[in-house]
């Protein structure tokens, strides 16, 4: 279909709009489902963890590390990748702008768990509950919730950024 379709050329056809809309539906779906689990883990239960003792809290690490390391790397690439269809059909530059923005954000909080939780996480599944020493533990978990809020900054970012470019796309008529 021509850009402008049945619009003879003067603005997006219906179904372009539409198709443009269900896409920033998913994408802020996506976004703010992995923002928010994150999010979750920041404030909410890797705090909490503290509070037990080393024997309980490694295990404890371990079940949600392996757990997540299944379930997460899909649905943060699925995140990413519900951008590349809102970005096609975007027209507006400043709506474009913000994806692109909110995009990068997720592939820059990709880059940092692959570089910093990966490892910690791999270090963490290795060690053996009953044995590891309580100041070697905490700092390795530390060192991840350093890289954790990195990575929860960087959602936040993107998620913000998505809902300015859908919002900008709205306001144009989208």
């Amino acid at each position: 279909m021509l850009i402008g379709g049945a619009t003879g050329g003067l603005g997006k056809s219906w179904e372009e709009k539409m198709s443009l809309k269900a896409i920033r539906i998913c994408n802020l779906f996506l976004a703010g489902v992995l923002t928010g689990n994150e999010f979750g883990g920041l404030v909410g239960f890797h705090p909490a963890l503290y509070r037990l003792p080393t024997e309980a809290h490694v295990s404890a690490e371990q079940e949600i590390t392996a757990r997540f390391g299944k379930i997460m790397p899909p649905f943060m690439v699925a995140t990413i990748v519900s951008f590349v269809p809102a970005l096609s059909l975007t027209r507006d530059r400043r709506s474009f702008r913000f994806a692109l923005a909110g995009m990068l954000c997720y592939v820059a909080m990709l880059g940092v768990t692959f570089a910093g939780n990966m490892p910690a996480n791999r270090r963490t599944l290795d060690l053996a509950p009953g044995s590891v020493s309580r100041d070697e533990f905490l700092a390795l978990r530390r060192r991840w919730d350093g890289f954790h809020a990195a990575r929860n900054a960087l959602n936040a970012a993107g998620l913000v950024f998505a809902i300015l470019g859908a919002l900008s796309d709205a306001g144009r008529g989208a």
